[in-house]
């Protein structure tokens, strides 16, 4: 079998037609055969219909005469075929009986043959006898008005060429077709193809940079699902190379300050001679280091969020990661003299993954103390509707401005004036798992009408694994 589609397609064209040819030929070499029988037989019928109608002096003018009963005659008749029985002589006997059986007409020849010395019975068509060492024909007309009954005896044709006739002039035609249909079969099939080379043409001369989608202009319904699904690939690659770029770019930039910051403070603890201010340098560097590595691991789980990997969603209680992630922020909230409580607890599931629900809630609290009034508080609830499940983190700090509640989201933003430490990464992180696994997030008042609460909506678990299969396909 050829490597080449167009090589593969034209010999299964071509063997297949090939096939059906020969299979038509085969029958229509039956059916003439048929055709040639039932003709033979039909001239014994009508030979024999002609002679029960003549009266006793043609008849014995006819039995001194021969029937000559060939099926074809030369154009020449000097170069009659010796292979061809069809034009070969050929002669027809016959014999007519009365009512009686007497015999009123036989052929001269016939006597040799013994071939009537049994009674005659009508045959409803012609079989064949042996008689002398040779296949003959016969058959056996009864005449009911006249009571005369005709017996008509022909020698069968052995090389009879008309079947075979039919067999060559049928397939003549088609041999010598063939290699034109070939022909033909194999420049369609490179017509049909062709937009196959233009696609494997524009792919193979294209940059290894551009990206853009392909568009080779008109293409059949079976190439375009192929021209497409390149088309989607390459947008992936550029969404993908982009978001790697965006993850360089943002990761240099923000590690640039801490690593600035720890280079400086070690460079203090190298030269300074006070140990005072040697071992307050090195505290610096070791928060600085904290804060690279804190700040390594926000980026690597946006990065591995942003690959839209499947991720296997499972019911998770909500409460008893509540009460961890507390139990997880407890030093931190008591660092600044501030209470975190769970409040309107409620049992209800969310269909979601432990680990990431972990660093959701842990994100939220996190940033709930962080950037919250020393002394303040922060409460978790969570609630239930008819159609969700709503977890809400809130405090009564200062709040947030209108104008900087569309920028939370975003990477790297953090609010100016509040003294505290951060990535800028929080909330986007809380963001995207939060779209993973098909939630709503909101922002709104917190305790009291004071401070920011982060409102996350998670679907009930009926419609929440059709989501979260729709949001992982992005």
């Amino acid at each position: 079998m050829p490597n080449s589609i167009r090589g593969r397609l034209a010999l299964l064209v071509l063997a297949s037609i090939t096939l059906v040819w020969t299979i038509a030929l085969g029958w229509s070499y039956r059916q003439a055969t048929r055709e040639v029988a039932e003709w033979d037989d039909a001239r014994l019928v009508q030979l024999a219909q002609f002679i029960v109608l003549l009266d006793q002096n043609d008849l014995s003018i006819l039995s001194k005469a021969r029937i000559d009963a060939r099926t074809e005659y030369s154009r020449h008749p000097t170069r009659v075929t010796a292979t061809d029985g069809d034009e070969a002589p050929r002669e027809a006997l016959f014999q007519v009986l009365d009512a009686n059986g007497r015999v009123l007409a036989s052929s001269a020849h016939l006597a040799p043959l013994g071939a009537f010395a049994s009674p005659a019975e009508a045959t409803p068509g012609a079989r064949i006898v042996t008689l002398g060492g040779r296949p003959w024909q016969i058959y056996v007309l009864q005449d009911n008005a006249s009571g005369r009954t005709v017996r008509v005896l022909e020698s069968t044709n052995s090389r009879s060429d008309l079947t075979t006739g039919v067999a060559h002039r049928i397939a003549k035609p088609i041999a010598l077709a063939l290699p034109v249909l070939a022909l033909l079969v194999w420049i369609s099939i490179g017509h049909s193809l062709a937009p196959l080379k233009a696609l494997s043409r524009a792919i193979r001369t294209r940059d290894a940079g551009k990206l853009e989608s392909i568009e080779i202009g008109p293409t059949p319904v079976e190439v375009r699902p192929l021209v497409d699904a390149i088309n989607q690939l390459l947008s992936r690659l550029r969404l993908s190379i982009s978001r790697e770029r965006a993850f360089t770019a943002d990761a240099a930039h923000e590690l640039k300050t801490p690593l600035a910051a720890i280079k400086v403070q070690a460079q203090v603890a190298l030269v300074t001679q006070d140990s005072a201010q040697q071992q307050l340098a090195m505290q610096r560097v070791v928060q600085g280091v904290d804060r690279s590595a804190h700040l390594a691991e926000q980026l690597l789980l946006l990065a591995r969020l942003d690959e839209h990997h499947k991720i296997p969603a499972q019911p998770v209680a909500l409460v008893a990661l509540a009460q961890d992630a507390i139990a997880a922020n407890e030093p931190d909230a008591q660092r600044k003299g501030m209470s975190v409580a769970l409040v309107g607890e409620v049992h209800s599931e969310v269909m979601a993954e432990p680990v990431l629900m972990d660093i959701l809630l842990d994100n939220l609290i996190d940033n709930a103390i962080k950037y919250g009034n020393a002394g303040g508080r922060v409460e978790v609830s969570i609630r239930r509707n008819t159609d969700a499940v709503m977890l809400t983190v809130g405090d009564n700090g200062p709040g947030v401005a209108p104008e900087d509640i569309a920028r939370l989201t975003d990477r790297f933003f953090r609010i100016t004036g509040t003294g505290a430490n951060g990535s800028g990464l929080g909330l986007s992180i809380v963001a995207r798992i939060a779209e993973y696994f098909g939630a709503r997030l909101d922002f709104g008042t917190g305790i009291s009408g004071q401070g920011l609460a982060v409102h996350v909506s998670f679907p009930l678990p009926t419609v929440a694994s059709a989501q979260i299969a729709s949001t992982s396909r992005i």
